[in-house]
């Protein structure tokens, strides 16, 4: 049985940091996640978006941020589980380890967990209108994988969020032209990006819905239609972008025996979950003083690997000092 200090579920921004700190506190380590490359949501559904709340860069891109998580992650030489989704968590008695049960053949074995799983099991909302699915991930996209794609095209945005709010900045700088609908005249985005917005080339329809898609083979024009009155309007567009927000899954947790908070973790101001070795940060947890940003899921991460230290050995320190008093040969 190959036992390691220290297992990190999730590769996202807030595992990925867990990793490196895992390291430098010199934990045996492994990464386990079920997407096929590490960066978490910043790899998987806005490689090309500008993160702009990140310590040290005054904007960056998304999958350029991941690369430098991965590669600073990668300093102290964990193992790495692509592809692997975890199923259950079992506690050992006899052996006082943790089994981590995947939907590979082989199981692992840890003394401390930290469960960095971001939002959880999730899938963007799909439209809840009939349209030729053909049209997805080629003129109907839940993700900008390729910004330049939309370049030059009349783009039809759908969602109040930030993504939503934030590619239609985006866009307005180099497609024809950009319609954004959201169903209600509130928006969920951070305000200076809606008031950017107002400035830019973006037609704001407030209180309008996506009746129709029309097209042969392409997407040609769609119905939208005010909520309030229900005036239809026809409109040429080359390209759709549907950012309504996910579907949550989280019954999995319930069933390993973690309390929750409503579509979140508890944890106390260690990280520490309910289950005893079992840590949880980034979005995935709640407590009391929670802030849903990249920057703080790197702070919770340090938290939780610290404190799983001195779980695994009571006679360490739980802060070992900064970084740059160590003495490391990285």
């Amino acid at each position: 049985m190959d036992v390691f200090d220290i297992i990190i579920i999730g590769g996202g921004p807030t595992g990925l940091f867990g990793s490196f700190y895992a390291g430098l506190r010199g934990l045996k380590t492994k990464v386990i996640d079920v997407l096929p490359e590490m960066g978490g949501q910043l790899s998987a559904l806005y490689p090309e978006k500008y993160v702009y709340d990140v310590a040290g860069h005054p904007k960056i891109l998304a999958k350029d941020l991941a690369k430098n998580l991965a590669t600073q992650s990668q300093l102290f030489k964990p193992m790495v589980c692509l592809g692997e989704k975890v199923t259950d968590l079992v506690w050992m008695q006899n052996e006082s380890v943790w089994q981590i049960k995947t939907d590979k053949s082989s199981d692992h074995y840890t003394k401390a967990i930290l469960l960095a799983l971001g939002a959880g099991a999730c899938v963007p909302k799909k439209l809840d209108i009939d349209y030729n699915h053909a049209f997805d991930n080629n003129c109907i996209f839940y993700a900008v994988k390729n910004k330049d794609y939309f370049r030059d095209k009349n783009v039809l945005i759908i969602g109040g969020g930030d993504s939503a709010v934030d590619w239609a900045n985006e866009f307005s700088a180099h497609s024809k032209h950009v319609t954004l609908i959201h169903r209600r005249d509130q928006f969920r985005a951070v305000q200076t990006s809606v008031e950017e917005m107002a400035k830019n080339k973006v037609d704001v329809k407030t209180f309008y819905e996506l009746k129709e898609i029309q097209g042969n083979g392409q997407v040609e024009n769609v119905v939208i239609f005010d909520n309030r009155t229900g005036k239809e309007e026809t409109i040429p567009i080359d390209a759709i972008l549907i950012s309504i927000g996910f579907v949550i899954n989280l019954d999995f947790l319930k069933s390993w025996g973690l309390k929750m908070d409503v579509n979140a973790i508890s944890v106390n101001e260690k990280m520490e979950t309910n289950l005893a070795g079992v840590y949880a940060a980034g979005d995935i947890c709640s407590h009391p003083a929670k802030l849903k940003l990249i920057a703080t899921g790197a702070a919770e991460a340090a938290t939780a690997v610290n404190f799983a230290v001195t779980y695994i050995n009571p006679s360490a320190k739980a802060f070992p000092g900064h970084s740059s008093n160590l003495n490391l040969s990285i």
